[in-house]
């Protein structure tokens, strides 16, 4: 299925002249971007930092109940490779729509709720985590960090796949899930069902969260959703402006953060370290809300 995609990349890398990794990788972090960059202005302005986070560690209990999935129905490890990214999607959905459910039929607060499906995420996740290794070359680090240096041209279709459901999603309902997310009132006024929008986007949501999770791991994937909305907060003067934002900064703090990954190596004892990408992508956004944060406080200042 993906052969046609393995020789694209191929001529690619020849023309480029690099290899077929940094290709893969590249463009895996562009769509990664494209998608994060896109949603992170509604999870922001809809204050679901904290959820977004929870269906991260989520997948937890996703992996684990892949396991499990492996363990009774004897599957082959070439089955797990797709199986287990499929089951974690699943599972992902699933909670996110029952943290919602719950929230919506209970008198807890909405972080309490997200608080106890977190843990019992967790939870279920620590007592099958350890068992990757009987099913896998992947292990417990590459969930929690991952690393767009070793995307595969499945996991790239992926990503493809999501970046044209979550834009077509984005064109056809945008107006609509702003509204659902910040003026109930007035989408209830135009007839616009709030209910099923927010899980429309809670769906969505779960399905970058726990795909783009292959790319870049589960404690990153938050802050490639979070922290670029955030900074564009502080740049932006309305949604439009913030969402242009957020998906430029996600791109270029990429595409700085994969370089940086090659060029700027760490020497220890005489050794030459490298790390992931995906650690100096997020150390970059950081750097980029701080900075930003300033800018906004200097505006402040000079209109006083």
């Amino acid at each position: 299925m993906t052969t046609w995609l393995e020789r694209l990349v191929h001529e690619v890398a020849t023309a480029l002249g690099t290899e077929e990794f940094v290709v893969l990788g590249t463009t895996a972090l562009i769509l990664i971007s494209l998608v994060c960059g896109s949603i992170g202005a509604l999870v922001v302005g809809n204050r679901m930092a904290f959820f977004s986070d929870a269906l991260a560690h989520c997948s937890f209990a996703g992996i684990a109940l892949g396991i499990l999935t492996a363990i009774f129905t004897g599957a082959s490890d070439d089955r797990l490779e797709w199986l287990l990214p499929l089951i974690m999607i699943v599972s992902g959905i699933i909670f996110g729509l029952a943290i919602t459910f719950v929230r919506e039929r209970t008198e807890l607060t909405s972080d309490t709720v997200i608080g106890v499906f977190f843990a019992g995420a967790i939870g279920l996740g620590a007592i099958l985590f350890g068992a990757l290794r009987f099913f896998t070359n992947k292990t417990a680090e590459f969930y929690l960090f991952g690393s767009v240096n070793f995307v595969t041209e499945t996991d790239l279709l992926w990503l493809l796949s999501l970046t044209i459901l979550t834009f077509v999603i984005l064109l056809t309902k945008y107006n609509d899930l702003v509204f659902a997310s910040f003026n109930s009132s007035l989408a209830r006024s135009r007839r616009i069902p709030i209910r099923f929008q927010n899980y429309l986007f809670i769906i969505l949501l779960a399905l970058i969260v726990n795909i783009s999770i292959q790319s870049v791991g589960i404690l990153l994937v938050n802050a490639m959703i979070i922290v670029p909305a955030a900074t564009a907060v502080n740049l932006s003067r309305n949604l439009g402006q913030m969402v242009w934002w957020t998906i430029g900064l996600s791109i270029g703090t990429g595409l700085i953060g994969i370089w940086m990954s090659f060029e700027a190596g760490i020497t220890i004892r005489n050794q030459i370290y490298r790390p992931g990408p995906s650690g100096y992508i997020v150390v970059l956004h950081v750097l980029c809300f701080a900075a930003s944060t300033l800018v906004a406080g200097w505006r402040r200042t000079t209109m006083a």
